[in-house]
C-alpha cells in the first residue's frame, strides 16, 4: 500500500525554523518526483519545492527562496522541508506528494502532477 505520511508540523513564533518530514511507504522514493505543497485557511493549495525524480531539476516557489529547501534520504525512503525564517504568512497545512518518474516544470508545479500525496501536517506561525 502506498503511503505517505508526514510529521514534523506545529506552532512557533515568527522567525522560528521548522523541519518536516515525510515517510514513504509501500514504495521508494528513488524514482519519484517529491514535492511539497500547502494550502492556507481559505486558499487553493499552492507548489512550494520540488524536485524531480533524477535530481535535475528542482522549483521554488518565489515565496520559499532563500528560506526552504526540499531534500530526500532515499536509504531512509524519508523527503523533508526545512523551513527558516518562519513568517506568519506561511501558516498552512504542509502536504509531500510524490510521482513515479515525475519533473519539476520550472513554470510551477500542481496538484495534477503528483498521484501520491500525504495527509498534511498543520505549521502555524504566530508573532
Amino acid at each position: 500500500q502506498v503511503q505517505l505520511v508526514e510529521s514534523g508540523g506545529r506552532a512557533v513564533q515568527f522567525g522560528a525554523s521548522l523541519r518536516l518530514s515525510c515517510a514513504a511507504s509501500g514504495f521508494t522514493l528513488d524514482q519519484h518526483a517529491t514535492a511539497w505543497f500547502r494550502q492556507a485557511p481559505g486558499k487553493e493549495r499552492e507548489g512550494v519545492l520540488c524536485l524531480s525524480s533524477s535530481g535535475a531539476s528542482s522549483y521554488t516557489a518565489p515565496f520559499a527562496k532563500g528560506r526552504f529547501t526540499i531534500s530526500r534520504d532515499i536509504a531512509k525512503n524519508m523527503m523533508y522541508l526545512q523551513m527558516n525564517n518562519l513568517d506568519i504568512t506561511d501558516t498552512a497545512v504542509y502536504y509531500c506528494a510524490a510521482e513515479y518518474l515525475g519533473g519539476c516544470p520550472r513554470r510551477g508545479i500542481g496538484e495534477t502532477n503528483f498521484e501520491d500525496w500525504g495527509q498534511g501536517t498543520q505549521v502555524t506561525v504566530s508573532s
